[in-house]
């Protein structure tokens, strides 16, 4: 087991994006947030050797999901970047398109195995999506370093050797019970 604090950020090798295939799949729905967070993307991905990723443009959020696994699954990316922006309205609408977009993105990560990070802003009003979106603080840059971080953990957990000893199981641990005083 690793010291805490050891690991808590990324090494440079970890966010090099030299030899990586990145596309990134964009919400048109709340467009100049979805705009915003694109060019926080691209900084960062140019930023980390990446300067020229595929952008796809769909509808909405619901939609990410889909172009995301189709672009997991072609084999041609080696990872993806989800960004959009639901704000709520005065419906449970946006509940259920929040919730089914990060349910998807999800689904694309652990289907695919191809990292696909989420950058889709759920907020209560237009000025919590502009503050999450600034040229300051945007999610948009934070989930393209992720899906860089990503890509290159799943690279390298696919082509490391175990690193238990040859013939020895791993060890188990076993579930503790509390007992309560009644």
């Amino acid at each position: 087991m690793g010291e805490p604090g050891r690991d808590d950020r990324p090494k440079d090798e970890d966010l090099d994006a030299g030899d990586l295939r990145v596309a990134v799949v964009v919400s048109r729905f709340n467009r100049d947030v979805s705009v915003r967070l694109l060019q926080g993307a691209l900084r960062q991905l140019a930023d980390h050797g990446c300067p020229n990723p595929q952008v796809v443009w769909v509808p909405g959020a619901m939609e990410i999901p889909l172009a995301a696994l189709t672009l997991a699954e072609s084999g041609r990316v080696d990872a993806i970047v989800a960004l959009g922006c639901v704000i709520q309205g005065e419906t449970a609408h946006f509940q259920y398109v929040a919730e089914s977009a990060a349910s998807g993105i999800m689904h694309v990560n652990l289907d695919t195995g191809v990292p696909c990070s989420f950058g889709v802003l759920t907020t209560f009003d237009k000025e919590q999506a502009l503050a999450r979106s600034g040229p300051k603080r945007n999610l948009g840059a934070d989930a393209a370093l992720a899906a860089i971080e990503m890509a290159n953990l799943i690279r390298r957990l696919d082509t490391e050797e175990s690193t238990l000893p040859p013939n020895e199981p791993p060890q188990l641990i076993r579930p503790v019970r509390i007992q309560r005083g009644d």
